[in-house]
């Protein structure tokens, strides 16, 4: 089986490792996050199919961890009710990649929010698929 000390093709190579040596992602997808307006159903769906468990959700956000910190479940009610599936990506600087991002065609979906854990922001691609970066937020000063 594929674990994180192993690589995902359960060997010691990491997956850029078993791909060429002009092909490397300094950037990694290491959370995801579901938002809907519904999040009881959206635990009853997912906890029945994949067998998760559902923190209770924090205040005043409404959004509960998954899996002990796997992924996150937020009830956007409060966001105007969108539903998404989202992957995270974990960025050196987020505002630097958020402006990259832009540049090269991304749509903001919600800008750069600092929760005083972490710095993130959700955006579409040109083809209109929802993604977000994140890194630990700042440390003030």
């Amino acid at each position: 089986m594929s674990t994180p000390e192993n690589g995902a093709h359960g060997t010691d190579e990491s997956p850029t490792e078993s791909r060429s040596a002009t092909f490397r992602t300094p950037a990694r997808v290491d959370y995801f996050e579901i938002g809907t307006p519904d999040p009881v159903a959206a635990q009853a769906f997912y906890g029945d199919l994949f067998g998760w468990q559902f923190d209770e959700p924090s205040e005043p956000a409404q959004y509960s961890m998954v899996n002990g910190g796997a992924g996150g479940l937020w009830n956007t009610e409060a966001l105007g009710g969108a539903s998404w599936a989202v992957f995270y990506v974990h960025v050196d600087d987020v505002a630097a990649s958020f402006a990259q991002a832009v540049g090269i065609g991304a749509t903001v979906a919600l800008p750069v929010i600092n929760n005083g854990q972490i710095e993130f922001a959700h955006l579409i691609d040109p083809a209109g698929n929802r993604f977000a970066i994140w890194n630990e937020a700042p440390a003030a000063g």
